[in-house]
């Protein structure tokens, strides 16, 4: 039976309960953020902080059912942007993140999206002569425009929260289009969503359908100008999951299917486990690669490709990094590490079920080359160790 407050004493209680538990909870979390290093934080603080995380987020979860009208809505909540959630290196708060979206998109109460302002999104076609914008509704005039060569591949980028195009703190789309202007041979095209990507309510209830949609309508009128098998989409983070609606979308639509869509750490919060907001999977191209690099935390854990790659195994962190901001990162470095000419094989994954397994040999030799150079022949989940830093592809150190 659903609780009612019939008392000021009863609300006070509640209130004051939330509020207890939220300041053990940001008592904990200053305490590990004090710390230099995961070396230096005591024993048990992680396991500290994840409970607490876990009894506020029963709290949350039995307040937004029963006594919503204590609780500020999934906005107010979320007014945080994402440089203050970010910068938390730990699965614990990741973990308050995710219930909370998830309990909060599930919930009759909220508005289970968020719509994207479509008339400021643009297709980016990126050349050494500069950068040409075209309306995202207007896909037509980038096909037919002198700067977009027909007889070329063509590579279209779908950014997430931490990749944008004109954040000068975060290169991604920068260097993606210096690897593949290295390797020549391809139309660089951008479609940024950083201007509508501003808070973790923004990020959790994304409609990824509306921009996908949008998407995927240009890429059926592509096909009219070259062909379907000159095309890659490319994802990071939120863009792997606008990637894959994109790939339905074309599906419906011309009754085929986009050739390859790869996902750079597919965004975690609320593209879980059946919940209101679609993602990636396989099957939305005839062959859909995945790196997992954040996983559990800001990217998805499960596999959910053709094939799925685990660099360092099923580890939050990368090896170098100390945030879950630098770790999701790292698929899209190691990504384009893998474009430029001679890396190629840099990366190779073995068929297993933990990296440690790979390491100790426990494993078949069945081997497939991650990133750029993927092959398009094996299936299932690969792991492979990376450098701490650039070159981070290890060849054949297994």
């Amino acid at each position: 039976m659903p609780i009612t407050c019939q008392s000021s004493f009863d609300t006070a209680f509640i209130k004051m309960a939330l509020l207890r538990n939220f300041c053990a909870f940001i008592i904990v979390l200053i305490s590990i953020l004090s710390a230099s290093s995961l070396e230096l934080l005591p024993k048990n603080i992680l396991d500290k902080a994840k409970d607490i995380t876990k009894a506020n987020v029963r709290i949350g979860e039995r307040l937004a059912t029963n006594v919503p009208m204590l609780l500020p809505s999934l906005q107010e909540v979320s007014e945080f942007g994402k440089q203050s959630l970010l910068g938390y290196p730990f699965e614990a708060v990741a973990l308050g993140i995710h219930s909370f979206c998830s309990a909060a998109v599930a919930s009759n109460g909220t508005e289970p999206y968020f719509e994207p302002d479509l008339s400021l999104m643009n297709y980016v076609l990126m050349t050494e002569s500069g950068n040409f914008s075209y309306p995202l509704s207007k896909a037509q005039d980038l096909w037919e425009s002198p700067e977009f060569l027909r007889e070329l591949d063509t590579v279209i980028v779908v950014t997430g929260w931490l990749t944008s195009i004109n954040d000068e703190k975060n290169d991604a789309v920068t260097e993606l289009y210096k690897a593949y202007r290295a390797r020549g041979g391809h139309n660089f095209i951008v479609i940024d969503t950083v201007s509508q990507l501003t808070t973790l309510y923004t990020w959790s209830s994304f409609n990824t359908n509306a921009l996908g949609n949008a998407l995927g309508d240009g890429l059926a009128k592509l096909i009219n100008y070259v062909p379907v098998r000159s095309i890659h989409v490319i994802g990071h983070s939120l863009g792997a999951h606008i990637s894959g609606a994109a790939g339905r979308r074309f599906q419906i639509l011309t009754g085929s299917d986009l050739p390859r869509i790869t996902g750079l750490d597919p965004a975690n919060p609320c593209f879980n486990e059946g919940e209101s907001l679609s993602g990636l999977s396989r099957g939305d191209a005839s062959w859909v690669d995945i790196i997992h690099s954040n996983v559990r935390v800001l990217g998805k854990r499960d596999p959910i490709g053709d094939i799925d790659f685990y660099p360092n195994g099923l580890n939050s962190i990368q090896p170098g990094c100390f945030t879950v901001v630098c770790s999701h990162s790292r698929a899209w470095q190691y990504y384009a590490e893998s474009v430029y000419p001679g890396n190629e094989n840099n990366f190779v994954g073995v068929k297993c079920n933990s990296l440690s397994a790979v390491v100790d040999k426990l494993c078949n030799a069945q081997t497939a080359i991650m990133g750029y150079n993927v092959n398009l022949k094996r299936k299932g989940s690969f792991f492979l160790r990376v450098n701490s830093e650039a070159p981070y592809g290890r060849k054949n150190d297994f």
